[in-house]
């Protein structure tokens, strides 16, 4: 997985929520494939057709707004969703997205430098985003290393059980 992700951005706007990114009646689906179907079908109906993997979401302000409904980050990542970067996100995504091993970056100004399609590289370690398609970059605050190693383990259940087996338990650094 690594810290580093490059895609093709698919832009949303402000205030996507939870219901947009995977509708409620989609919730009682475990197989995380057959949900990732499903993802923004009511907003974007081209997207499942056209994601690929690794691929980016950029957004506006708010993103994952909604109920706590941890289905709606996990769509976007079986979807093919490497990262998602937003101008701001509703914490309750923003811990579902690491805890599920998927990066959300917020990061002020990202909507002003990007374009639907355009191609961008995520560098963790740097704190950075290059817009590959017009090469204007912009930087954000480093993910505390703990985050860090709980997307290279997958999600927050794996960093558990690594850490468990271990014998590490008790530390979370």
């Amino acid at each position: 997985m690594g810290t580093n992700y490059s895609g093709r951005v698919w832009l949303l706007s402000d205030g996507v929520d939870t219901g947009q990114l995977i509708p409620g009646q989609y919730l009682p689906i475990t197989d995380p494939y057959e949900l990732a179907h499903h993802a923004l079908e009511a907003v974007r109906p081209e997207f499942t057709a056209g994601v690929q993997q690794g691929d980016i979401i950029v957004a506006g302000k708010n993103f994952g707004c909604g109920s706590s409904r941890e289905h709606a980050a996990k769509a976007l990542k079986f979807a093919g969703i490497s990262v998602v970067l937003a101008e701001s996100f509703a914490r309750i995504f923003f811990r579902n997205a690491f805890n599920i091993g998927m990066a959300a970056i917020p990061l002020p100004g990202i909507t002003k430098i990007v374009s639907e399609g355009d191609r961008l590289e995520v560098s963790l370690a740097e704190g950075k985003v290059k817009n590959l398609t017009t090469g204007v970059e912009i930087s954000f605050a480093q993910l505390p290393p703990v985050m860090v190693r709980i997307l290279e383990s997958g999600g927050i259940i794996p960093y558990t059980s690594d850490k468990l087996k271990a014998g590490c338990g008790d530390s979370v650094g």
